[in-house]
């Protein structure tokens, strides 16, 4: 999830949260200013009852006259039912109709003088008085239908207010976090966009005085000292590689000519061919690394070509017979390639030979044979090709580090090697964004698949 739907989200949930809490403090406070303002009307109500008992001569037969006559609808569906001190009904307002109370609620009466009952239909009001010197107990029950038509509104608004309000503030949020995180989204696509030859173009700087202007000039600053530091490396290893071929090419010129024209001895003839061979080992190896030096991962696809891969192995074939004459290959196209197959794939073509060229010697170097199989397959999204070759295969707890530098395995013991060719392979095929893989198909039999993409959305 991006940073800006995170403080978008995060936002959105806490103003969400905190204005829940606020409708839900609003709604509590009114429901509780009703009840106590209900309850307060029921307390003057008895206040008022209790006077007239208290200053009647005889209560029960003015009672009815009284309640009739007073009837203000101070309380709506009023009903009031008196008892005396032996709980006896003895007056209610209800007429012609079948009168009945709880008798646990007078008891509770006994012991707390006063109860009031909120949340039954109609609200309850009771309370138990002495009034001159006898005890009265009297209910009051009435409905609050202007309180609760209240409250009732107050919470649609409330809730209607509230998601409505959720709507809005997910959507500014949302926003607003957009248009403050865009100069960081312009910064990123800048940031996106330097490669390794690009390093010196800066980043924009929309403000240089708030964090992201700061984070800016700080990327502009560390991408000049990088490129400085690429650029030196670069020029070294271009400069160390192209300085090194010509001494070595004479080197292998004199060696040649002292092997053919001067008559030596068996050993010596030996240990001059030994040290041509090196010579010619640390040539290749200082051609691979300046054509390497020359690409990256970014520029390499730009000078694709369209590459015929038999034409490859074909070059890199007659490169590794010239300093192994007796290698020979057996090339062969699986019957199993498509119809039409022309074994092209986008490359560099020196690279792949390069590529070839590392396979090629280490099948001359450690067959048993001198000789190598090379089986291609072309499918319509791939061109698969298996190099074999018989001899001692690579140790089981080797093979996760085969592609690693300067890695030997326990089959090179007394051969000549510098461990940096199969690294080199690795990495030519990661630029073409292709595969390889080792196996030990059978006794004494070294596979190595490489697999190429035909279509590849990177190129």
């Amino acid at each position: 999830m991006s940073l800006k739907r995170k403080i978008a989200i995060s936002l959105s949930i806490a103003f969400s949260i905190i204005f829940g809490v606020m409708m839900f403090v609003i709604y509590v406070s009114f429901r509780d200013f009703r009840r106590d303002e209900f309850r307060e009307r029921f307390q003057k109500r008895l206040v008022f009852t209790v006077s007239f008992i208290a200053k009647s001569d005889d209560f029960e037969k003015e009672a009815p006259l009284f309640f009739d006559e007073n009837s203000d609808n101070v309380l709506l569906n009023e009903t009031i039912m008196i008892f005396n001190g032996q709980k006896k009904l003895i007056h209610s307002t209800l007429k012609d109709k079948k009168v009945s109370w709880d008798e646990n609620l007078l008891n509770r009466l006994d012991s707390e003088k006063t109860i009031y009952i909120e949340n039954s239909v109609p609200e309850i009001y009771a309370a138990l008085r002495n009034i001159n010197g006898q005890n009265y107990y009297i209910l009051t029950s009435a409905k609050d239908v202007t309180g609760q038509s209240k409250l009732a509104f107050l919470e649609y608004i409330l809730v209607s207010c509230y998601f409505v309000s959720i709507l809005l503030i997910w959507f500014f949020s949302y926003y607003l976090v957009s248009k403050f995180l865009q100069p960081l989204e312009t910064l990123e696509s800048d940031m996106s966009n330097i490669t390794v030859h690009e390093l010196t173009i800066p980043v924009q700087v929309p403000n240089s005085h708030d964090e992201i202007g700061v984070l800016a000039k700080s990327f502009n600053l560390m991408t000049s000292r990088l490129n400085d530091v690429f650029q030196s490396q670069k020029d070294f290893n271009s400069s160390a590689a192209h300085e090194m071929r010509t001494p070595l090419t004479r080197m292998a010129f004199q060696l040649e000519n002292l092997i053919q024209l001067e008559d030596h001895s068996p050993k010596t003839r030996y240990t001059l061919t030994q040290m041509l061979q090196d010579v010619y080992q640390l040539s290749d190896l200082t051609q691979s690394l300046l054509l390497l030096s020359k690409f990256d991962k970014e520029a390499i696809a730009s000078v694709f070509e369209d590459v015929r891969i038999d034409e490859v192995v074909f070059d890199a074939f007659e490169v590794v017979h010239r300093n192994f004459p007796g290698f020979k290959i057996d090339f062969q196209i699986d019957n199993e390639s498509i119809a039409d197959a022309d074994l092209t794939i986008k490359g560099v073509q020196s690279l792949l030979e390069i590529t070839f060229i590392n396979l090629f010697k280490n099948a001359a170097l450690y067959s048993v044979d001198n000789e190598a199989d090379i089986v291609i397959r072309e499918t319509d999204y791939s061109i698969i090709i298996k190099v074999f070759s018989n001899g001692s295969v690579i140790a089981e707890e080797e093979r996760d580090r085969l592609f690693d530098a300067f890695m030997r395995g326990s089959n090179s013991q007394n051969r000549t090697g510098s461990g940096l060719g199969l690294r080199i392979v690795k990495r030519i095929l990661e630029y073409h964004k292709a595969e390889i893989t080792y196996s030990a198909s059978a006794m004494n039999q070294n596979l190595f698949t490489l697999v190429f993409s035909k279509y590849s959305e990177d190129y």
